[in-house]
């Protein structure tokens, strides 16, 4: 494949009814696909808002295992009916075990394969630990219109690690849904500057295109940031929202070009992995 068209949606995700948040998400996807998108990205755990704020038990009743869940449902239906791929973000249940997991869904409605996120973070406002046991199944690439794409979730954008591992299975387009926004114990910290800049750089130090998905709105005092984007393979912006605006960016990007001037940059020609075995120690 040449190219690839990737749209990233961004919109409030703070009704009580899942049905409600669901079906925005569906009405944006169809947007999208009238737009030619094939690859469309929701937001992280779009079916509600964002419950980790605080430790409730009930809270795990929201679970459910991969092909009950009403947003894999949903996606896996406007999928086939409008031939996009859509990695879908959700609450999953497996026996006992509970993950904040991506189904990948492909152009026939069909479920790829799933995706655990492997870092969880745990912090005022962000307390996932508490719900999510970490990842179990590694990073995970699939291939859709003939591309490979790589999808890590929220938490897992921060770390290098992930996007070069993604890379390394052949990724050639990197996917981050997220929910991030302010931080309840210091008003004044506005990471929404870091956050873009971390997945920049995911996107020049492999070269390759990322695309990312926030939620806005406020949801119990917390606000939600928005600034959802698409990168090329240097970086730039090739469609950015700010903190407020409802939508899809779209954008269609030139694999061939950026896997020339990955071969040109020599980035993974010149990687030297026995001189980083202290990246894989646990101290």
């Amino acid at each position: 494949m040449t190219s690839l068209t990737v749209a990233s949606l961004q919109l409030a995700l703070n009704s009580a009814d899942q049905s409600d948040n669901i079906a925005a998400v569906g009405a944006l996807v169809e947007e999208a696909a009238a737009d030619g998108a094939q690859v469309v990205l929701p937001p992280e755990l779009f079916s509600g808002p964002y419950f980790c704020k605080t430790e409730d038990e009930q809270l795990f009743e929201l679970a459910r295992p991969t092909l009950q869940h009403p947003s894999v449902i949903a996606m896996r239906e406007l999928a086939k009916a409008l031939k996009v791929a859509i990695p879908v973000s959700f609450f999953e249940r497996d026996g006992h075990h509970y993950y904040n997991t991506i189904a990948m869904v492909d152009a026939d409605g069909e479920v790829m394969g799933t995706y655990r996120k492997s870092h969880i973070p745990d912090g005022p406002g962000y307390e996932e630990k508490y719900y999510f046991r970490p990842g179990n199944d590694g990073f995970k690439v699939w291939e859709v219109f003939g591309t490979k794409i790589g999808v890590g979730i929220c938490w897992d954008q921060w770390y290098p690690e992930t996007a070069r591992v993604m890379a390394l299975k052949g990724a050639e387009v990197l996917f981050y849904p997220t929910a991030i926004g302010s931080e309840p114990y210091d008003d004044d910290l506005d990471t929404s500057r870091m956050w873009r800049r971390a997945m920049i750089g995911h996107a020049v130090s492999n070269c390759m295109p990322v695309v990312a998905a926030n939620r806005i709105g406020v949801e119990d005092g917390q606000a939600f940031y928005g600034h959802s984007f698409i990168a090329d393979e240097w970086g730039d912006m090739v469609g950015e929202f700010g903190t407020e605006e409802t939508g899809v960016l779209l954008a269609t990007l030139d694999l061939k070009r950026a896997a020339k001037h990955r071969a040109g940059m020599g980035f993974f020609r010149d990687r030297r992995p026995e001189l980083y075995a202290r990246i894989a120690r646990d101290e």
